[in-house]
Formats: structure tokens, C-alpha cells, sequence
């Protein structure tokens, strides 16, 4: 039910976003096409999708083929299979939409709770505290929005970061579901509220990126390194996980779920820090290169000649990314910005 709630608005959103994806000139055109081959074929969907040098080489003998020409006809066979520029564009508005939504209404929301100037509050009373109208449709929605992630992460293109944004939407879930159960609510719509202040201003440089304003991607990416940063590795620690940790246990003691809940909030840090890390090496070499470089999430490959690298060592003729090296995790892609 939830993921069709997402399906519904996402294709609403859609409406909106493909208009003005063609009027900033994005085209719903795929990569190039690999040619109809049989044997290739079979082998790309039975045995492999990146077959090593000896195979390359048997497959150049059987076919009366050039290596290299075969090392390009499995490139574009498994970019076909990528959605187009526009397709991502679309998400990443519907995405956008939904973030900045989210993250101004709980800013509203928690302007007036007495909670977000003072995290004692979080455990004055607890757990009699009531459950408003607001505060329930916060909670819901942001739970439908990371169980609806949770589900189409699995039909969604495979990204190097999967395990760790399982993980993550799992903490989330958990989070999110365990504090409406205990009714730790309160301290819940923090963790919600600052969660979301960073996540729009990436999807902007997405969007800035797929309509090939660089200089607007590479700001909004830098601006959102730095609101991630202050955010995960400044605020989240000393004002979340202190109140979590340090204010309830004063507050209210060591309540039986006190292990469990605290354990879901550090697995988060420990998932922000490994970001914090990465999104900072993505900037590193934004201020060398003069722009934001491929991410190291990224999943999708060059369709440039640049994977199309003949070795003479011992292992023989491999296709690999002149960038290797960069593997981040899903969210951003700069350079070429084709992450989520």
C-alpha cells in the first residue's frame, strides 16, 4: 500500500517534471543500443556481464572479432539497460519535491514544540505525553516515504552503496517504528527533522547536473557537504545522541528498550560518518578539478572510450573505468551526476 502511495505521487510529480525536463532540453533518449549479437547475448544474460581477458579472448577467436570491439558491445549492452537522463530526472524531482516538503513542514511543526529548544522536554512526562493530529501525519509519512525506499531498493538499479542504504533504511524503519510504539515521539521528529535538512539540496544538484548546469550542481553539492557534515557530525551527535543517551538516562533511567534504541541511533552515526568521509574525498577533488568529479556511488558506467583500456600486462585485455578507483555510494554523481 505504501509503495503504491509513492507510485501514485511519483508519477503525479512526473506531470510536472518531464514539461520541464524537455523545456531545459533533456531528451528521453537511452545510450547507444549494443548490436544484435546472439552468442554475446547469451553469454552477457547466462554467464557474466563483464567478462574477464581469457573469455574476451575466446570470444575474439570464436567471433572473428576485435577485443576491443567486444569489450564495447558488452559497455553498451549493459548501459541499455540504464534509465535515460530524463527518467532520473523525473525521480530525482519527485525525490526533491517530497524532501523539501517534508523538511519545511517539520520545521513548522517543531518551531513552536517546546522540545526543539530544550531536548529535556523529549522526557518530561514520558510516556504520558499526547500524540497530536500533526505529529501523527509527520510520523506517517516519513515512515511510508522509507518503507516505500525500503521496497523499490530491490527493483531499483543495483548501486555499489546497497548494503549499507539497506542498512540505513532499515535503522530508519526501525527507528521510526519502535519511538511511535514507546511513544518517544518527540525526540523521534528531531531525528526525522534533521535527517531531512541536507537530503533536498542533493537532490537540487542532481537536477542542476542532468540540465547541464554545472556550476549550479557543483554548488548546490558543496553546499550540501557542508549542511550534511554540521548536521550528522555536529548537531546529530551533541544535541540527539546526548539527550538520547545522556538526558533520558537522567530523566527517566534505563528503560528496558533504552540498549535497543540508543544501538539504532549509533548504527546511523557509524552509516554518517562512512558518508561524511566519502562525500568529503567527492569535494577534495571537486576543488582540484574546478568541478564536482564522478562519484564514487556511482553505478553507471562511462559510455565514453574511456573503459576501453588495452593492457599488455600478464592479465590481458581488461575493460575497466579510468576512474576505478572512485566508488562512492548512491546518492550523487557529479562530473557526470547520475546517482540515484
Amino acid at each position: 500500500y505504501l509503495v503504491l502511495i509513492r507510485l501514485f505521487l511519483g508519477n503525479s510529480c512526473r506531470f510536472i517534471a518531464k514539461p520541464c525536463a524537455i523545456n531545459l532540453g533533456i531528451q528521453d533518449s537511452g545510450p547507444h543500443r549494443a548490436q544484435p549479437n546472439a552468442i554475446l547475448e547469451k553469454v552477457f544474460t547466462s554467464i557474466t556481464k563483464s567478462p574477464d581477458g581469457k573469455r574476451l579472448e575466446g570470444l575474439s577467436k570464436q567471433l572473428d572479432w576485435d577485443v576491443r570491439k567486444i569489450q564495447r558491445w558488452f559497455r553498451h549492452r549493459r548501459n541499455q539497460d540504464k534509465p535515460t537522463t530524463l527518467t532520473k530526472f523525473c525521480e530525482s524531482m519527485w525525490r526533491f519535491t517530497f524532501y523539501f516538503s517534508i523538511f519545511f513542514y517539520g520545521i513548522r511543526f517543531l518551531w513552536t514544540a517546546p522540545w526543539f529548544w530544550d531536548t529535556r522536554q523529549c522526557w518530561y512526562n514520558y510516556p504520558f505525553q499526547p500524540l497530536t493530529s500533526r505529529l501523527y501525519y509527520y510520523y506517517i509519512l516519513e515512515l511510508a516515504f522509507y518503507w516505500s525506499l525500503m521496497f523499490s531498493q530491490f527493483t531499483d538499479i543495483k548501486r555499489k552503496d546497497f548494503l549499507i542504504m539497506f542498512v540505513h533504511h532499515l535503522a530508519t524503519i526501525g527507528l521510526i517504528t519502535f519511538s511511535y510504539m514507546n511513544n518517544m515521539v518527540r525526540v523521534g521528529t528531531l531525528v526525522l527533522c534533521l535527517h531531512d535538512a541536507s537530503d533536498f539540496l542533493l537532490e537540487a544538484a542532481k537536477l542542476a547536473n542532468y540540465a547541464k548546469y554545472q556550476r549550479l550542481c557543483d554548488a548546490f553539492f558543496m553546499l550540501f557537504g557542508v549542511v550534511f557534515i554540521v548536521t550528522r557530525l555536529g548537531i546529530y551527535p551533541f544535541w540527539i545522541l546526548n539527550t538520547t543517551l545522556f538526558e533520558s538516562w537522567e530523566l527517566i533511567g534505563p528503560y528496558p528498550s533504552w540498549w535497543l534504541f540508543n544501538g539504532l541511533l549509533v548504527t546511523l552515526q557509524v552509516l554518517h560518518v562512512i558518508w561524511s568521509y566519502l562525500i568529503i574525498r567527492t569535494a577534495s577533488k571537486a576543488l582540484v578539478r574546478g568541478k564536482v568529479s564522478k562519484d564514487d556511488r556511482s553505478d553507471v558506467e562511462s559510455s565514453s572510450e574511456e573503459e576501453d583500456v588495452t593492457s599488455n600486462s600478464t592479465k590481458g585485455i581488461f575493460s575497466t573505468s579510468s576512474n576505478g578507483s572512485n566508488r562512492l555510494n548512491g546518492h550523487m554523481a557529479g562530473g557526470q551526476w547520475t546517482g540515484e
